[in-house]
């Protein structure tokens, strides 16, 4: 954890009980009906975690949407579109056919979806439940994915999956500001499943620890695990996948996500040699000043070329680097457990409708 992380926390943390009531509150509030829930007509599946980002929703949003469609359902992602520039109601990232808005407009979680998924519409929208009805009425969907949606409480959901990083697990187990948790424990509650993400060799023991703890505390909530395997670099000036073996060596690497030495450790892993690394904040916009600092620290490192995620890798597409830039390329494989559970669930709900 960076050492400016840690001293907000240290300062946040007399104000953790109070956020952690009005959390409390709100969530009471909801459930009692105070506060508007909207119920959609087709089944919706939040993905969302409890933490501070960083625990791979976006390539979990992507591989549920793509087993869904594969199973004949005709799934829509709806996001808040955090860091996107147009706050129109309903934003159409993609019908599925066509991309309509940049990532600058979109935000580069929602573009990257959106330039990966073939068939499958990409909206956002502040007040979800409005991009939720135009993907049900005007795309034709018959099932909703929330991406970051467990806080979300606005939307009515039929599968809450809640995502812990195997390698950040809960953090330091404290409520913001005084630590990396989005509301207190007893949050999750409200948790159909949770989703281990990113397990790896070297972390698969205290995930396995920290999975046996859920069971402990949440006994009726099923644990399941899933992991990213490296499967190549996307070279952006011609648009292709390259056997890592065969990337120049060395390479520097940046990125702009919420956990970066998860990144570098990734790239390390896979025997990459890098010559410098650039942690930039998550969500990153990259401006002409940017861009040139990164090419000039690369060039003095002696660099070969650049690699950075496929995240930030959307937000590049125009840029010109002096270096070849890559993007590592991962693919999502999830326990067969998961699969099986979202299918009873949606064939359960079939049964209840008729």
């Amino acid at each position: 954890m960076p050492d400016s992380r840690k001293l907000l926390y240290l300062l946040g943390r007399p104000f953790s009980p109070l956020y952690s009531v009005a959390m409390k509150l709100r969530s009471f509030l909801y459930a009692r009906n105070f506060f508007r829930q909207y119920k959609m007509e087709v089944p919706v599946i939040s993905i969302g975690n409890l933490t501070m980002g960083g625990t791979g929703k976006t390539p979990i949003v992507s591989y549920l949407a793509t087993f869904l469609q594969k199973q004949g359902y005709k799934p829509a992602i709806i996001s808040r579109g955090y860091g996107g520039a147009i706050d129109n109601k309903v934003n159409v990232v993609s019908d599925g056919k066509e991309i309509y808005l940049s990532a600058e407009e979109a935000g580069d979680e929602p573009r990257l979806l959106a330039e990966t998924l073939s068939g499958i519409p990409v909206l956002t929208g502040i007040v979800r439940a409005l991009p939720c009805r135009h993907a049900i009425h005007a795309l034709d969907s018959d099932i909703l994915l929330l991406d970051d949606g467990f806080q979300h409480l606005a939307v009515e959901r039929d599968i809450n999956l809640v995502l812990f990083s195997a390698e950040s697990l809960a953090g330091n187990s404290r409520v913001f500001p005084g630590g990396d948790l989005r509301e207190p424990v007893s949050a999750l509650m409200r948790s159909d499943a949770f989703l281990l993400t990113g397990t790896t060799t070297t972390n698969k023991e205290r995930a396995e620890r920290f999975a046996a703890l859920l069971k402990k505390r949440f006994p009726q909530i099923p644990v399941f695990f899933s992991s990213y395997i490296p499967c190549g670099a996307r070279d952006l000036s011609e648009d292709r996948i390259i056997p890592l073996p065969d990337l120049p060596t060395p390479l520097y690497g940046f990125c702009g996500i919420a956990r970066p030495e998860a990144f570098r450790k990734s790239l390390l892993e896979q025997g990459i040699t890098l010559s410098g690394f650039t942690s930039l904040k998550d969500h990153q916009r990259y401006t002409p000043h940017i861009l040139q600092q990164l090419q000039n620290d690369a060039l003095a490192t002696g660099a070969h070329g650049i690699i950075t995620t496929a995240k930030d890798m959307v937000k590049l597409k125009n840029s010109h680097f002096s270096l070849p830039l890559f993007s590592l390329q991962m693919q999502t494989q999830i326990d067969d457990g998961l699969k099986s559970f979202i299918l009873e669930r949606l064939n359960l709900l079939q049964r209840h409708t008729i």
